[in-house]
């Protein structure tokens, strides 16, 4: 019966302790108070779950188990503190009488999540620590995790939070939905982080593995939840481009765990539902008339899923795209990305001239990714001394242990 319940509880945690947190986050104000009352309720359903049984429903019992146990850490506290006579410490908010069964519905439980992304994305918080907190928050990845996803000291990653936190309580940062005037601008910093957590998923940035599936599901999951709540084109938009890209992942690495590049791959690996369903979320973006990048880069997606074979590719569509996205968000990173497209429209020439001026202006020096095109450029053209070079320059600035094996087999295969 004990293990039994062990398990329950290990699933509860698994599923709902973000959902927990963040009504608690509510209903005490306070990030680091509702942390501990989570883990106190956790604590308390080992203890108590096995003699009374699981409750009809656990999420309530947690987050009413969760206030209850932060009044009485409060009211301990409060013995401690000079107070006027006849109080005892404890904010009104905490002893207000709410049914524990509307904590647990979805509606509400579901906008506390809301909640809690606009909070830990917030424009008075700088970009990495939006990103940090939104990882612990929101998805329940540990400080050390996320300092190894970022190349960053465990310890400068937990001040970087704890600092973060220190100024949504210091600025009195409301913890609440921006009202329709503010919400362009704060929905592009969300969108900006659940982006980059997929993107250090989808392609993680060192590492054993090319992927993180705990990190792209995340994103995914963030990008379903903000689409269901706030139906905005570019939350469509950037959902769809996500799930199109993430219908790939089985197929883009080998059984040995080989990174395999688009060309290569077995697309009846392909997730067809994910790129069905990601294909129609661009188009709705699309017909709204007001998308971004996020749709702009799905669509581009969606031209490569929609591609019987590498051969059928319409890469004109795609420069034609890449075009459109460098007008409305122009960046290196995109002007190499269509670099790739147009050597594959127009030939390999064509694509170096653009990388080699993107290299010259410096902005890309130490980009891996801009030298590893570089060399493919330089191999197709036959120029295998200099391919060589820039193999070997992108393998000095790669971090990921398939990208290396790649590289590799690329510099061995240019030396025989």
């Amino acid at each position: 019966m004990a293990e039994s319940v062990q398990e329950t509880v290990d699933a509860v945690y698994t599923a709902d302790s973000r959902r927990v947190l963040a009504t608690l986050i509510r209903l005490l104000g306070d990030f680091d108070a509702a942390e501990e009352a989570m883990h106190d309720a956790f604590r308390a359903a080992l203890e108590q779950w096995p003699r009374d049984g699981v409750p009809a429903n656990p999420r309530a019992w947690l987050v009413s188990t969760g206030r209850f146990k932060a009044i009485d850490v409060k009211r301990r506290l409060s013995r401690f503190d000079s107070l006027d006579e006849g109080e005892d410490g404890v904010d009104d908010r905490l002893l207000g009488t709410v049914d524990p069964e509307a904590w647990a519905d979805r509606e509400s439980v579901e906008d506390d999540r809301l909640r809690l992304i606009f909070t830990c994305c917030h424009p008075a918080l700088a970009p990495d620590a939006q990103v940090a907190l939104t990882l612990r928050e929101v998805c329940g990845l540990t400080t050390e995790e996320i300092a190894r996803t970022f190349l960053t000291p465990a310890p400068t990653m937990a001040q970087r939070i704890v600092r973060a936190k220190s100024k949504i309580r210091e600025a009195r940062i409301p913890y609440r939905v921006p009202e329709a005037s503010e919400l362009p601008d704060r929905l592009d910093a969300v969108l900006r982080v659940i982006y980059l957590v997929f993107n250090e998923g989808y392609a993680a940035s060192s590492g054993p593995a090319v992927t993180r599936h705990d990190l792209s599901s995340e994103a995914i999951r963030l990008g379903r939840l903000l689409v269901d709540l706030l139906p905005e084109p570019e939350a469509m938009g950037l959902l769809g481009l996500m799930l199109i890209h993430e219908s790939r992942r089985i197929a883009r690495v080998s059984a040995s765990g080989d990174l395999i590049l688009l060309e290569n791959q077995d697309r009846s690996l392909w997730n067809r539902s994910f790129i069905a369903e990601g294909t129609a979320l661009v188009e709705r973006s699309l017909a709204s008339g007001r998308f971004g990048p996020y749709t702009i880069q799905g669509a581009i997606a969606a031209v490569h899923g929609g591609a019987r074979d590498a051969g059928a590719t319409d890469w004109n569509r795609i420069v034609v795209l890449y075009d459109a996205l460098l007008r409305l968000d122009p960046s290196p990173v995109i002007e190499l990305n269509r670099a790739v497209a147009v050597a594959m429209r127009d030939g390999p020439a064509a694509g170096l001239a653009i990388v080699e001026a993107l290299l010259d202006r410096g902005e890309l020096r130490e980009y891996r990714l801009a030298h590893a095109a570089r060399a493919d450029f330089y191999r197709r053209l036959g120029k295998n001394t200099d391919a060589r070079a820039a193999y070997r320059r992108a393998l000095a600035l790669t971090r990921q242990e398939p990208e290396r094996r790649f590289l590799e087999r690329r510099i061995a295969e240019l030396e025989n």
